[in-house]
């Protein structure tokens, strides 16, 4: 259990950093059927340990197996599932923990274990309901593993976006009179937590109702932008999770999407075909304004374009979010 708890969290942070195998799922004939034969014969060196414990060759072949198949088992999922994979594998490092506990006869070992183990395995119950995928969909389902090319053109015709600049943006900002703040990944990889904090900072100053909307599967790992805007000071109260702050859009005046995508995509609503159908999301696009801090127009780990960025009522603003947040607020003040 430890070596597969290794190598599959080696696996998923190597995929978010994209140093290797990108955030796209890792997908060839047959894998399913290897990954099978590995637990199955990772049963077997197991079982032939236990009856001949002083033979030390079954437990090299049975580490080299598990190392094995944590990787099968990690690659197929790509990184839009990677909350809860990295659930999943906290869940399999407390029961490696319980288990060596028993080896041991350490109750501490066992007991802290057991708690890790059921809570890993609750979370990640807790994301898949959140993402609306079944547990055995995330595992062998590849989600991700091909892009839907939409972006250039469709049905109507040519796709446009409307781009703007951080003195536009600031002017629109100041006459707004509630501003809800949708951070993604976009945020952590920029580590632009302080600079949006600084900027609602400046837009409180004003007057402006600021809050923040939470997605439960925002960035890569539960409860990641809770945990950032907690390191930038940002009042717990001006936290609202997904279903409390969807009502609220159609009365917002701005909407800023700082990184997020496919939490934000309206195509999980409207579009039947979508991989992504029926996914809850931030109703984001029944604001007012729409502003979408973002690199590019690139899709997301999912590999879906984004309507949302094609609507009349969104706002482009593309660059790093930490360097256009702090452009942001220095429009503000200048205002």
């Amino acid at each position: 259990i430890g070596w597969v708890t290794f190598t599959g969290s080696m696996v998923a942070f190597l995929r978010l950093r994209e140093w290797i195998l990108g955030g796209r799922p890792t997908l060839f004939p047959g894998q399913h059927w290897l990954n099978l034969a590995l637990f199955v014969a990772s049963v077997v060196a197991a079982v032939f340990l236990v009856q001949r414990p002083e033979v030390g060759a079954p437990f090299y072949i049975l580490s080299a197996l598990s190392a094995l198949l944590g990787v099968g088992l990690t690659i197929p999922i790509g990184g839009a599932d990677m909350p809860v994979v990295i659930c999943l594998l906290n869940s399999y490092s407390g029961m490696a923990a319980c288990t060596t506990g028993f080896v041991l006869n350490n109750n501490g070992l066992i007991i802290s274990g057991s708690l890790v183990g059921a809570s890993g395995i609750i979370l990640t119950n807790i994301m898949c309901k959140a993402m609306n995928r079944s547990f055995t969909n995330v595992l062998f389902g590849g989600f991700g593993a091909t892009v839907q090319e939409v972006a250039a053109a469709g049905p109507g015709g040519p796709k446009t976006v409307r781009r703007g600049d951080a003195e536009e943006a600031a002017m629109i900002l100041e006459s707004a009179r509630t501003v809800v703040i949708a951070p993604g990944y976009g945020m952590a990889v920029a580590q632009a937590q302080h600079a949006v904090k600084e900027l609602a900072d400046e837009l409180a100053k004003r007057g402006v109702d600021v809050k923040y909307a939470i997605h439960p599967v925002a960035g890569r790992m539960p409860g990641h932008m809770n945990v950032l805007l907690a390191e930038a000071q940002v009042p717990y109260e001006q936290l609202w999770e997904m279903d409390k702050i969807n009502p609220l859009f159609p009365e917002t005046d701005v909407v800023l999407v700082i990184g997020a995508n496919d939490v934000v995509n309206p195509a999980a609503r409207t579009d039947p075909s979508s991989p992504i159908y029926g996914m809850p999301i931030l109703d984001v696009d029944r604001a007012r304004t729409v502003m979408v801090i973002k690199r590019s127009l690139n899709p997301g780990f999912a590999g879906i374009d984004n309507p949302l960025y094609y609507l009349p009522n969104t706002m482009m603003l593309f660059g790093d979010a930490k360097k256009m947040a702090l452009e942001l607020a220095e429009a503000l003040r200048r205002l």
